[in-house]
Parts: C-alpha cells; sequence; structure tokens
C-alpha cells in the first residue's frame, strides 16, 4: 500500500512539473497598485533571464539591480522570495503575464499590495520620450510636510539621463538616502518611483512657479506633500554631529550572541588593541544593506592591517531563530567576514537603551568608530549611499582617511 502511494505521489509530481508554465525571458513591466479607485500605481522594472536552466529576475531602479533568485514555479503559480527582505510576491501567470500580490512579512496589517507585470513593457512611466520641456537637473533643498510638525528637510539629486526626459535621481536626508530612484519629466511634471523589495516609492510632482510641488507615496499606507527649490548652497546638519557621547569619556560597553549564540563583547581578546567600527544595523533596512556592501569592501581590505568592524542587528522581531535567519541571508548574500551580533531588540528607542552612553540613536544605520583603546572618535548618522554619486564618494574618501589613521595611531 505504501509502495503504492509513492508511486502516486511521484506520478502526480512528475505530471504536475511537465504541466508548470514557464516565465518567458525578456523584459517586465511590474506596477503595486497602491490604489485601485484612483488608479495610483507604482511602475518599476525587471528582467527574467535563464541560467543553468532556471529563471533568474533582475529588477532594475537607475544603476542598481537586484537580483532574485528563488523562485518557485508550480502549474501556473509563480512565487519569489526578495533576497535578504523578508518580503515575496505570490502571482499566476497568465498568457505571458503576472497577476499577484506583493507581501511584506515584517508587517501584520496592510502588508499586502495587489500586483501585476505585463511582458514586453520596457517603459517604466507610461509617457512618451521627447525632447526636455521642463529641466530638473541639478540640486533641490526640498521640504517633506512642509509647514507641518513633523516636517523635515532633504536634498534632491536629479539627473537627466543623456539629455533626455529619462530621469535619475534620489533624496538626501540627515538619516540616510531615498537610494536609487528612476523615472521621467513630461510636460512640467517629474514622476520617479523605486522597489527594492522593502522600499516602494512613488513621487509625483509638477513644476510651478519655480518650485516643484509634489506628493510622495510609500507602500499603501503613507503619504505626504514635498516641495522643492534649486538651491546648489544648501546643506544638511552635519552626519557627524547628530549622535553624541552624553560624556566625553565614556566608553562603550555590551554582550550579544553571534549567530552561532557566542557570546561577544568588546573585551575579548580578539579586539584587543584594534580601531573597530561599531555598525547598528538591521536586516530589513535598505540603507543598511548599502552599508553593509561599503564595509563587507572595507574589512576585506583593512581587517588584514588590524580593522575590525562589529554589527549590531536589531531586527523586526525579538525571536532568536527568526532573526538569526535573516542575518544569515544576509551574510551569504553579501559575503560577510566581520562579526554580526544579534541583540534581540528592535527599534530606535531599544538601541539608544542598549548604548546609553550616547544621546540617541536617530537613525539606522550609524556607525561608531573606536580607536585602540576603544575610546569613541567619530559617530556618523544614516548612510548616503552609492545613488547619490558624489556624496558617496566623499564619504568613502573621509571614512578611508579616519580608518588608516585609526590603525596607525
Amino acid at each position: 500500500m505504501a509502495y503504492k502511494l509513492n508511486l502516486l505521489f511521484v506520478c502526480f509530481f512528475t505530471i504536475s512539473t511537465m504541466f508548470s508554465k514557464k516565465l518567458k525571458e525578456g523584459p517586465y513591466r511590474g506596477v503595486l497598485i497602491l490604489n485601485e479607485e484612483s488608479g495610483l500605481e507604482l511602475p518599476f522594472n525587471f528582467n527574467v533571464i535563464y541560467k543553468n536552466k532556471k529563471p533568474i529576475i533582475i529588477i532594475k531602479n537607475g544603476d542598481e539591480r537586484i537580483v532574485v533568485d528563488e523562485i518557485n514555479i508550480k502549474g501556473d503559480s509563480v512565487n519569489f522570495k526578495m533576497p535578504i527582505f523578508d518580503t515575496e510576491f505570490k502571482t499566476i501567470l497568465i498568457e505571458n503575464n503576472l497577476v499577484g500580490l506583493w507581501i511584506n512579512n515584517y508587517k501584520t496589517s496592510k502588508n499586502k499590495i495587489k500586483f501585476k507585470a505585463t511582458f514586453g513593457e520596457e517603459n517604466r512611466f507610461l509617457f512618451s520620450n521627447s525632447n526636455i520641456n521642463q529641466d530638473f537637473e541639478g540640486r533641490w533643498e526640498t521640504d517633506f510636510s512642509p509647514g507641518l510638525k513633523d516636517s523635515s528637510k532633504a536634498i534632491g539629486v536629479f539627473h537627466h539621463i543623456e539629455k533626455t526626459n529619462y530621469i535619475s535621481g534620489t533624496f538626501l536626508t540627515e538619516t540616510g538616502d531615498y537610494r536609487y530612484l528612476e523615472g521621467m519629466s513630461h510636460e512640467n511634471k517629474l514622476s520617479l518611483s523605486t522597489f527594492d523589495g522593502y522600499h516602494a516609492y512613488l513621487f509625483e510632482a509638477e513644476f510651478k512657479n519655480e518650485k516643484i510641488i509634489g506628493d510622495f507615496y510609500s507602500g499603501i499606507s503613507y503619504h505626504e506633500k514635498w516641495i522643492a527649490t534649486l538651491n546648489t548652497n544648501f546643506k544638511l546638519v552635519d552626519a557627524e554631529a547628530i549622535t553624541f557621547l552624553k560624556n566625553k569619556d565614556a566608553q562603550l560597553n555590551f554582550s550579544f550572541p553571534d549567530v552561532n549564540k557566542k557570546i561577544i563583547t568588546l573585551t575579548d581578546k580578539k579586539f584587543e588593541n584594534k580601531p573597530i567600527i561599531i555598525q547598528i544595523m538591521g536586516t530589513w533596512c535598505p540603507n543598511c544593506l548599502d552599508e553593509s556592501i561599503y564595509f563587507s569592501k572595507l574589512y576585506k581590505e583593512f581587517n588584514p592591517k588590524g580593522l575590525e568592524i562589529i554589527a549590531l542587528a536589531f531586527e523586526k522581531t525579538n525571536d532568536f531563530e527568526k532573526s538569526r535567519n535573516q542575518v544569515l541571508r544576509l551574510i551569504k548574500r553579501l559575503s560577510i567576514d566581520y562579526t554580526i551580533l544579534i541583540t534581540q531588540q528592535t527599534g530606535k528607542e531599544k538601541a539608544s537603551e542598549v548604548l546609553s552612553a550616547l544621546n540617541k540613536i536617530s537613525s539606522f544605520p550609524t556607525s561608531i568608530f573606536l580607536n585602540k583603546q576603544h575610546q569613541v572618535v567619530k559617530i556618523h548618522t544614516g548612510f548616503n549611499g552609492p545613488a547619490t554619486g558624489n556624496e558617496f564618494e566623499i564619504y568613502k574618501q573621509r571614512t578611508e582617511t579616519i580608518i588608516k589613521s585609526l590603525l596607525i595611531d
């Protein structure tokens, strides 16, 4: 009887696999439907390629390419998980198109957004390419939620690609950048979007009276107004002045397990007489992802000379095993060799409690630079990464200069 059941299962699996549909290779225009009634949609582009007969999805935002290889196809169901971030798509293949849901597993409510993808469509926004009507090139002083109590400053940096109305750009803030935005101008309007597996951002705006006036949408649950004025001289608060030691002579102290459950502290022999970067991060945080990519390269270059990096992971759950699994995904994807500790704490308030010698932790990520005596020499809030262009290059130069000085001292 058991033999017959096993044979039946094998036959069923073989037949279902034989009749599984295949994702067509080529370009797709994906859309997250933010508001069905108003027709508000967040578009992004991806390509499907095949490697060793297995499909791979490559999501494109400006210069960014996100490789999605955890894809399960059974019958007409096509489900795929985003790399690193705990989000996923559950879809049905209809002809060559996809219809389904994007599910954000970090949330317990409003965590599903309707999704569709059209094969063969390469335009992000469905406007025709034409000569530039309104020039959005430059550096724009930006106010989010202008005039309100929770308003905040930013710098919008936009670039017309090859002098067309295709645009790339980002927003720099005091706590990090909005990563890779891509879109286009049409008449006197501006449309930009990004989707990286965690961020689902849409910017719609119009140029009026020498200003850009617009709306910002994050997923289906967040919306705010923004306004920007061209201003090449505007600067944000110094990222190295936001977080500081309450007592300049204080030293940091913590004790947390690594992914192997070994308790790690700053007093361990491994860190003795070595400069250290403490990275306050979470695997759910896209800016932390950008910083981790950069720190991984730094570690490979400077660890042989004595540098250590310790990341404190503040995940979206207090559950050690769930946090560990997410951290291991990050380590594997980025080939991270430095130490990552699991705090089993969530949020900036808890991070501030853990590092009580500091006035506050106001952003993920935050990086703390220690000398060989483990005294704090610099604290950098946020991370303006590769999407910011020259700002990122300046940051790298300053960071590598201080690392070299700490290794010498």
